[in-house]
């Protein structure tokens, strides 16, 4: 079965990222993996195919700082550059990125939250973790959790305002987004005023539709997410484990999420079913399914119109929470 067809755009950028030479990441160990062409990279041969500046915005700026021991527990700070010293407090951010828990990292997923910090006059926290396999499931979960507990202990050190805090990530980070909310509302921690999901991994059911229909898609193919769970996972019982199988989750009393999808990705059925299984537990959901996009389109507003769209999407849902009366408890 063929993926559908591409947006020219998005095409584009499928073919820029062919042009690399990657190898496909299930036959590749993980070691191998982290070393392949990413889709960021593909964004960035096909900017430079049209003549754009690939060199990072500087109206943000960003600073490392560690939240635990591993050299992998640390998170970059983006701050707009702008930003007065001893000036009103910004909203805060924390941004979790993708890559199946196994590879990729903050440098890969750049784009988005340097735009969102610009746009949005914001901190955003984006958050490094430890992978798998040399730290399988659920190290990633804790740290994602520890690092949201640390943002909120810190975010006034930075400028920031903890109060109007919100959660964002993308693939596995669309799950973690989702899953640290959770572990708030269970650990009595400052909710999110808004989740932002993008393309999260969120239902262990592998005969979903868009497992069969987008199964040949790329960058991102059906054979990759068992590769990913061989490596995340310690035993296929925690494919079921609700952290990771979102749908079965305890999902009431979570804050207004927004969903994100792309049409041509074996993950297009999961942020549905989530956004599905989150309505009937109460919550507010607005899930979208961009059309003629493939995963990891979200980081390619600059060349990828569908992506544009989704980021001002992200952007309006979290400026109306960030500018809300804060909810009485």
């Amino acid at each position: 079965m063929q993926p559908p067809k591409a947006a020219p755009d998005m095409q584009s950028v499928l073919d820029a990222l062919a042009s690399l030479g990657g190898k496909p990441i299930e036959t590749l160990t993980p070691a191998e993996a982290r070393m392949q062409p990413s889709a960021a990279d593909g964004a960035k041969a096909a900017m430079q195919k049209k003549g754009m500046s690939t060199a990072p915005d500087p109206a943000v700026t960003t600073q490392d700082l560690p939240y635990g021991s591993d050299p992998k527990q640390f998170a970059r700070i983006y701050k707009p550059a702008n930003a007065p010293a001893g000036g009103k407090p910004m909203p805060v951010i924390v941004y979790y990125h993708g890559g199946g828990w196994v590879i990729a990292d903050v440098d890969t997923y750049d784009a988005a939250p340097r735009a969102m910090a610009k746009a949005l006059n914001a901190i955003v926290v984006s958050v490094e973790y430890r992978h798998a396999p040399e730290f399988k499931f659920p190290a990633q979960h804790d740290d994602a959790a520890a690092a949201y507990r640390w943002t909120l202990q810190n975010a006034a050190n930075w400028g920031g305002d903890a109060a109007r805090i919100a959660t964002v990530g993308e693939s596995a980070g669309g799950n973690l987004a989702v899953a640290t909310a959770i572990y708030a509302r269970d650990n009595g921690l400052t909710m999110p005023r808004h989740i932002v999901s993008v393309y999260p991994i969120a239902n262990s059911n592998m005969t979903l539709p868009s497992r069969r229909d987008s199964a040949n898609a790329k960058p991102l193919n059906a054979a990759m997410l068992p590769w990913f769970g061989y490596y995340y996972q310690t035993s296929k019982a925690d494919a079921q484990d609700t952290r990771l199988n979102l749908v079965a989750a305890n999902l009431r009393g979570l804050p207004p999420t927004t969903i994100i999808n792309a049409q041509i990705d074996p993950l297009r059925s999961d942020g549905e079913t989530l956004a599905a299984a989150m309505r009937a537990g109460g919550d507010k959901v607005e899930q979208k399914t961009f059309p003629g996009v493939t995963h990891e389109f979200f980081g390619m507003a600059k060349v990828v119109n569908g992506a544009k769209q989704a980021n001002d999407l992200a952007v309006a849902r979290l400026k109306t929470a960030f500018e809300a009366p804060a909810a009485r408890r």
